[in-house]
Formats: structure tokens, C-alpha cells, sequence
């Protein structure tokens, strides 16, 4: 059994129900292929970082993903009445499979390159957890070793505000697990967000190749 595990939360890439806010002032076609290069980019960048899990929401898209993205994944409908709780229970489906460590990322940051990702698994090689925070508040990378892990860290966190990291970053204080943060990055949700990337590919930022092919089209 390998000792690296990496959980990737996604949406099923469906016209009008991926990156909604990008939707307001951008055509749903667009956004759409948009979507779906930051999940073949990401899923490219944790290539050789360790078995890979995809948890899908909403349930029963299974079979849309299989479409887009092939049979080499193993897929899971995520469970659980909020965030948090899905992706504790992620955990903890992963950590039943004999994994000594996992990592959590989402698909929102096409900045997060492979060297982050290393540096990650590599902390969780003595740390008791890792995250990665995000500029809007929230966090782009969450990991823990399996003897670390607590579901807790989950619960009374106000989800989609600017809270969560700090609210997260309590909750392993308060239950003395050490955290490492790595670098932070940007999550792409708005149309004023999208630019600032373009801006930042422009002066040579490094996104995967796929996302920057859809970019370009839209900067044209």
C-alpha cells in the first residue's frame, strides 16, 4: 500500500453549475471549458504525488465524469450534509484504506504547481498537518498524517466566508496538532479574479497548459 494519498473535491462539469459567479458576466460555454482545464491541469500537476481519489458533488454525476475525464480515476460521491463534513468523511474513507498520510486540494487554483504539491507530501513526512491558505480567507490544501487526523477540525467552521482558515487554524491549536502553511495562492471565482490570473500569466506566471490555452482564447 502506498503511504500517499490525494483527495481531489470537484464538481461534475456541467453548462450553468461550475464557477456560477464566473457565469454573471461570462458565457457558460466558456466558463465551462474553463472549469474543465483547471480539473485536467490539476489532476496532470498530482500525476506521480500518490493514489489519487476523485469525490464528485453533486451525486449521480458519476457518469458524466467518466465521460470527461475516463476510467483511470477512482470516483466517490461526496457524503455529508455540509463541506466540512464531506471532506472529513473523505478523510476518513482514505485513512480506513491504510494510508499513512493525505492531502485535500480542490480545483479552483490553477497556480498550484507540482513543487507545491511535493512540499506538502514531504511536511506531512513529520508534521502533524499542512495547509495551503487562499487570498479570499479559505485554504486551496488541506493534509494530515492518519495519527493526526481529527474530524473535529471540520465542525463550527462558517464555510464560504473569510473565516475559515483562521477558524481551522484554531481548531488544530486548540487540539494540539502542529500546521505548517505553504505558500498562499489564489482562487479563481470571479471575472475580477480571472483578470488578475491573466495579468499574472502575462508577467510569466505559471499555470498548466490546458487552462492557459482557454485563457488565451478569452483574452483574444
Amino acid at each position: 500500500m502506498a503511504s500517499n494519498a490525494v483527495i481531489v473535491f470537484l464538481k461534475v462539469p456541467e453548462k450553468g453549475q461550475v464557477k456560477t459567479r464566473l457565469s454573471e458576466c461570462l458565457s457558460q460555454t466558456f466558463v465551462l471549458a474553463l472549469y474543465k482545464g483547471f480539473v485536467s491541469d490539476i489532476l496532470e500537476t498530482i500525476e506521480t504525488a500518490g493514489d489519487k481519489f476523485l469525490y464528485f458533488w453533486p451525486p449521480g454525476g458519476k457518469k458524466r465524469l467518466i465521460n470527461f475525464l475516463g476510467n483511470r480515476y477512482v470516483f466517490f460521491p461526496q457524503q455529508g450534509q455540509d463541506l466540512g463534513e464531506r471532506m472529513a468523511n473523505a478523510f476518513v474513507d482514505t485513512f480506513k484504506k491504510g494510508y499513512t498520510q493525505a492531502i485535500l486540494i480542490g480545483t479552483d487554483i490553477p497556480e498550484l504547481g507540482k513543487e507545491v504539491i511535493a512540499q506538502a507530501c514531504e511536511i506531512l513526512e513529520s508534521e502533524d498537518a499542512v495547509i495551503g491558505p487562499s487570498d479570499d480567507g479559505g485554504y486551496y490544501l488541506i493534509g494530515f498524517r492518519n495519527t493526526t487526523f481529527s474530524k473535529m477540525i471540520f465542525t463550527q467552521i462558517d464555510w464560504s466566508t473569510k473565516a475559515v482558515l483562521d477558524q481551522t487554524l484554531r481548531a488544530m491549536n486548540q487540539r494540539s496538532i502542529d500546521c505548517k502553511q505553504l505558500l498562499k495562492l489564489s482562487d479563481i471565482d470571479t471575472h475580477e479574479d480571472l483578470t488578475a490570473l491573466a495579468d499574472r500569466v502575462k508577467k510569466g506566471g505559471k499555470i498548466g497548459t490546458r487552462t492557459l490555452e482557454i485563457l488565451s482564447s478569452y483574452e483574444a
